[in-house]
């Protein structure tokens, strides 16, 4: 159920029948979502979308992949997987990305940055006031900002830049801000709120 599902993202364990069973970690959960302009049987609600950390777009696979996927995947041969990482390598890599420094004014850029999206505040813009019907919430800064260490980290830094903060706010927010019907008629996509909030918050300097 989806009660389960909520319990297992944000609580890490899942109850059942009156009992509470912790789930070993790391626990990583995944979805995928039908194309766009079509109705999903049962589509997630906001509070249940707003605990996925990314919403990442993927397109189609290039011609060579594609050939790689039906040959793999319609003969009779099986694909072998050889594990990349172990479970102790990655727990100890998640707690590596929390000791990545993040700067107390790029703390508060990110905040910003998730804040303006929201309709309701004075100090939003005014495209967000015509567009956005329900922006992100705290679930927002806290994402943006463990991608920005995580990236940051893959980069080989131990602290954080603007740069990584604007490469994540994307996959972060755009399944966290509703749009109007306004937005649908004058044709602007929840990528163009999130790229003029961008555009309207310069960066702190030197960051």
């Amino acid at each position: 159920t989806q009660a389960a599902l909520l319990e297992t993202m944000q609580e890490r364990q899942v109850t059942i029948g009156g009992r509470t069973y912790p789930l070993e970690q790391p626990t990583f959960v995944l979805a995928t979502q039908i194309p766009f302009e079509q109705e999903g049987t049962y589509p997630l609600p906001e509070a249940q979308q707003d605990r996925f950390m990314f919403n990442v777009m993927m397109d189609y696979l290039g011609e060579d992949d594609e050939v790689t996927v039906v040959k793999e995947s319609t003969g009779t041969g099986s694909v072998e997987l050889t594990p990349q990482v172990g479970r102790d390598e990655l727990l100890a890599f998640q707690e590596l990305i929390l000791t990545v420094d993040v700067p107390a004014a790029l703390v508060e850029y990110t905040v910003d940055l998730a804040s303006s999206s929201r309709p309701e505040n004075d100090t939003s813009p005014d495209f967000v006031k015509e567009y956005v019907v329900w922006g992100a919430g705290v679930r927002a800064s806290q994402f943006i900002t463990l991608g920005a260490k995580s990236r940051a980290a893959m980069s080989g830094r131990t602290t954080v830049k603007a740069e990584d903060i604007q490469a994540v706010v994307a996959p972060v927010m755009r399944h966290r801000i509703g749009l109007s019907f306004r937005s649908d008629v004058d044709k602007v996509t929840v990528e163009d709120v999130i790229e003029r909030l961008v555009d309207n918050m310069p960066a702190p300097a030197a960051s």
